[in-house]
C-alpha cells in the first residue's frame, strides 16, 4: 500500500472512531408531557390540561432547573390585577435520587382577565446531586396564591418524567447501580454544544494520533529504501 493511501486509511479510520464516540456519548433527555391538573379552588374542584416542559443547566455544583407550562391553568372569577398571583412548584425526583424540588418564580406581568386560564411564568430552582446516576424530574403540586386565596393543583394522570439528567454528585458517590464512582469531582455537561466541544478534542486527539502514525510509517520506509 503507498504511504498516500495508508494516511487516507488512517483518517477515514479516525473519523469513523470518532463518530462512534459521538453515538455513544450520554445526554439528558427531555420530553414535553401532558398533565391532567386537578384543582381545588375557592369555588370549588375545576380541572386542566397542561403540557409542561423541564430543562437542566449546569450552574457551579449543580443543575439549574426551569418548569414551564405551555398552557394556561385554572382560572379566577374575578380579574387578577398585575403582581396578584404568585406561583410556586414542586418537581418529583426519581431514578437515582428522591424527594422533592422546589421552583418558584415572579408574580404576574400583566392583568389576567376573569374567566382565563392562568398562564403560570416559568418557574426554576437548584438542584444539586446527592447521589450519582440518572435521576428524573416529573412535575408535581402546583400552587397559586391570588388575593389572599390558594389555589393547588395536583397532577392526576401520574404523568411521565419531562426531563432525565445523567449527574455526578459531588465528591463522588455511588452510582445507581451500587458501582463505585470514580470520576471524582468532574460532573458531567449536559447541553449539547458542551457534549460536541468535548467529542471534538477526543476527535482531534484521535486524529492527530493517526497523523502521527501515518508520519512514522512514512519515515520508516524512507529509512529502509535509504539503506538499501
Amino acid at each position: 500500500m503507498s504511504n498516500r493511501k495508508r494516511t487516507a486509511a488512517l483518517a477515514t479510520a479516525a473519523a469513523l472512531a470518532g463518530s462512534a464516540v459521538w453515538m455513544a456519548a450520554p445526554v439528558a433527555m427531555a420530553e414535553v408531557v401532558n398533565v391532567n391538573y386537578t384543582c381545588d379552588t375557592p369555588i370549588g374542584v375545576k380541572t386542566a390540561v397542561s403540557p409542561i416542559d423541564i430543562k437542566g443547566v449546569k450552574s457551579g455544583s449543580g443543575y439549574k432547573i426551569t418548569m414551564s407550562w405551555q398552557k394556561g391553568v385554572s382560572s379566577s372569577p374575578l380579574e387578577l390585577g398585575a403582581g396578584a398571583m404568585k406561583p410556586s412548584a414542586t418537581i418529583k425526583l426519581g431514578g437515582a435520587d428522591s424527594g422533592t424540588l422546589a421552583v418558584t418564580g415572579p408574580a404576574n406581568e400583566a392583568a389576567i382577565p376573569e374567566n382565563t386560564p392562568i398562564k403560570i411564568n416559568d418557574l426554576s430552582g437548584t438542584y444539586t446531586p446527592k447521589e450519582s446516576g440518572k435521576v428524573t424530574f416529573t412535575a408535581g403540586v402546583l400552587t397559586i396564591k391570588a388575593m389572599g386565596t390558594t389555589t393547588t393543583c395536583t397532577p392526576s394522570n401520574s404523568p411521565g418524567p419531562s426531563l432525565t439528567l445523567d449527574v455526578t454528585a459531588a465528591g463522588g458517590g455511588t452510582s445507581s447501580d451500587g458501582g463505585s464512582d470514580d470520576s471524582g469531582d468532574a460532573l458531567p455537561q449536559t447541553g449539547p454544544e458542551d457534549s460536541a466541544i468535548a467529542l471534538g478534542t477526543l476527535g482531534g486527539t484521535v486524529l492527530l494520533a493517526g497523523a502521527a502514525g501515518a508520519l512514522w510509517l512514512t519515515r520508516r520506509g524512507r529509512t529502509a529504501r535509504a539503506r538499501r
